[in-house]
């Protein structure tokens, strides 16, 4: 996979040189080229911002450099490749494992961090109309730019490329991983010693017991989500849930409404 980041902070991606996601650029599985957007402007001061048309706070990313750092990283590409067009904006879709799975099977992506107050719109109009498009979101907050959304996007595709992770299987589990427990947390996890501190592994992990371990995995996984995350829960198909996680999901308060969904009553719900 090809990954192009254009930005004014080069050095924000430093962090692309190590761990998994170095590896992978040393083992010739990712190729990530990083570019100064500065490059393309043309003026003493290499001005990439202006202030905005209609008045306002902030400044405002300026189309010109940003088109020609564009067109420059789409000729590099030797045949008629065209990437996907990846926008860090905290309006845009949320950035999910799904999405993360969907943008690890496009062989180049191409992404545009802004700072200030973003990019000038004609510019992903621009491209929206020979690209692949997709302004994302990490979350429900604002950062200075969208460098650390690239760092977060970025490593979370590039663990799911074929050969990035040691183990193919490491992310068969994940929180929110495609599958049976896709709507559910991951539970705890433990390793060795067996006792540490005077707190002991719990023994279904040491039984050997194979149908017992998995059924504990799923019940901590549904206590985990309960706690954390019961919008998963309430969003949850009801056939998605077994006879024994009905079970565990009413002794932590759970209840079915008339259309077999699961909901809390307000005194089931945790402080």
């Amino acid at each position: 996979m090809r990954l192009d980041v254009i930005t004014i902070f080069p050095e924000y991606l430093e962090p692309l040189n190590v761990s998994l996601v170095g590896k992978a650029r040393a083992a010739g599985l990712l190729d990530v080229r990083v570019h100064d957007l500065r490059q393309w402007a043309h003026d003493r001061h290499r001005t990439v911002d202006d202030t905005p048309y209609g008045g306002g706070p902030g400044m405002v990313m300026k189309p010109g450099p940003w088109g020609e750092a564009l067109d420059a990283v789409l000729a590099s590409a030797p045949g008629p490749e065209r990437p996907v067009l990846v926008v860090p904006t905290p309006s845009g879709r949320p950035f999910t494992q799904a999405l993360a799975g969907e943008l690890s099977e496009a062989p180049w992506l191409v992404f545009t961090p802004a700072r200030y107050e973003g990019i000038d719109r004609r510019v992903i109009e621009e491209y929206a109309g020979r690209l692949d498009v997709r302004e994302v979101s990490i979350g429900d907050y604002v950062l200075a730019g969208g460098e650390a959304p690239v760092l977060v996007m970025v490593e979370a595709i590039a663990r799911l490329l074929p050969g990035v992770l040691g183990n193919a299987e490491s992310h068969r589990d994940d929180s929110f991983a495609p599958g049976a427990m896709a709507h559910l947390l991951e539970g705890p996890v433990f390793t060795k010693p067996p006792e540490w501190r005077g707190r002991e592994v719990p023994e279904v992990l040491v039984s050997g017991h194979h149908g017992r371990i998995g059924r504990w995995r799923r019940d901590e996984a549904l206590r985990r989500t309960s706690a954390h995350r019961p919008d998963l829960i309430e969003r949850t198909d009801p056939a998605a849930f077994d006879r024994r996680d009905r079970e565990t999901l009413a002794a932590l308060g759970w209840r079915q409404g008339a259309d077999g969904r699961f909901g809390r009553r307000p005194a089931d719900v945790e402080e």
